[in-house]
């Protein structure tokens, strides 16, 4: 399961640096096809360069724009009241949390497994 959720972040950067370099083909004026076409055989570095001339940095992008979010069920700890005892009690919550800053390579790979882990508990 880890395998597939880092094929998934690659393949949304692969997306994200081909996405930018296309907008930014066809803000310049090229048709759809043009700008498809000018991609094609062109290397990661090749892309970024393209970018670069055009003011972009994609590296300095932000990570989400990147790399795609993570969305997760987080516990988080809140008072409560008890109504039989009269007493003020610690209640375990849930609510979504929304990871903009995912990590990369191993560290995403152990960020996953502790997401499993915790969806297991």
């Amino acid at each position: 399961m880890t395998d597939y959720f880092r094929w998934r972040q690659e393949d949304a950067t692969r997306n994200a640096l081909n996405a930018h370099c296309y907008w930014a083909l066809r803000k310049e004026g090229k048709s759809v096809k043009s700008a498809t076409e000018s991609l094609l055989h062109l290397s990661v570095a090749q892309k970024n360069e393209l970018l670069f001339q055009r003011g972009i940095n994609f590296n300095g992008l932000p990570n989400w724009q990147k790399r795609g979010v993570g969305t997760y069920w987080q516990d988080f700890e809140k008072d409560g009241f008890n109504p039989k005892t009269r007493s003020t009690v610690k209640a375990i919550r849930r609510r979504l949390h929304t990871e903009l800053e995912l990590p990369m390579k191993d560290a995403y790979a152990e960020f996953i497994q502790n997401r499993l882990r915790e969806a297991q508990a």
